[in-house]
């Protein structure tokens, strides 16, 4: 579990194809608390670490990504590039949040680090000294978007301020993006066209199951 409480920001260093991904990341972690089998959230996605290495400040840890995660998740290289294997490539930058212990601050909300859905950044406006982004939520997870619920973009916990529904029965919920979150994650760098990881609130995870076997 973690809480959508960006830590850090990770860099794939390279990436080779065995059966599945090998992807090594680069980070300011100290590689002796990292454990081998212990679960990082990279950019919304729950990987776990099968080595690491480095030092103290500059260190790497490497997961194993396979065809499924892969096929789930994207690239903020822009909605054109339609290779979803575009976000495991050498140079991309990750959300970073180590696993939740007991006992640390639930800063955030209950985040499992599995993708639902990719959205697509529409707008990105200042807003005082914050930034406005508004993002479109495909049909089959627009119904559990809520203003003034959680959702996780690429990792990252926020509150969703308004939602917009749409004939098609997708969605555009806007997000306020402040100096401290734009700075201390990749959410600063978003642009109109980008593609992002969401993951809906748990709760909501839950209802859509309990919505389906009803249905």
């Amino acid at each position: 579990m973690f809480t959508g409480i960006v830590t850090a920001i990770g860099t794939i260093e390279n990436v080779q194809q065995r059966g599945d991904l090998r992807v090594r990341i680069a980070c300011p972690y100290d590689p002796e608390t990292i454990a081998i089998g212990a679960s990082i959230a990279c950019s919304g996605v729950c990987l776990t670490v099968v080595e690491r290495g480095g030092k103290a400040g500059d260190a790497w840890f490497d997961v194993d990504v396979s065809g499924e995660t892969v096929s789930k998740t994207v690239s903020n290289t822009g909605a054109e590039e339609s290779d979803t294997n575009s976000m495991w490539r050498a140079g991309h930058r990750l959300n970073l949040e180590r696993a939740l212990k007991i006992g640390d601050e639930l800063g955030g909300h209950i985040v499992t680090g599995h993708v639902d859905g990719l959205g697509e950044i529409r707008l990105v406006r200042d807003e005082g000294d914050s930034t406005r982004l508004a993002i479109r939520a495909p049909a089959a997870i627009s119904p559990y978007v809520a203003e003034k619920g959680s959702i996780t973009v690429d990792g990252v916990s926020l509150t969703v301020n308004d939602v917009r529904d749409r004939p098609d029965g997708t969605c555009d919920f806007a997000l306020n993006i402040i100096p401290h979150t734009a700075e201390a994650t990749t959410l600063g760098t978003l642009a109109e066209g980008d593609r992002v990881n969401l993951e809906i609130d748990v709760l909501a995870r839950y209802l859509k199951r309990m919505e389906s076997l009803r249905g």
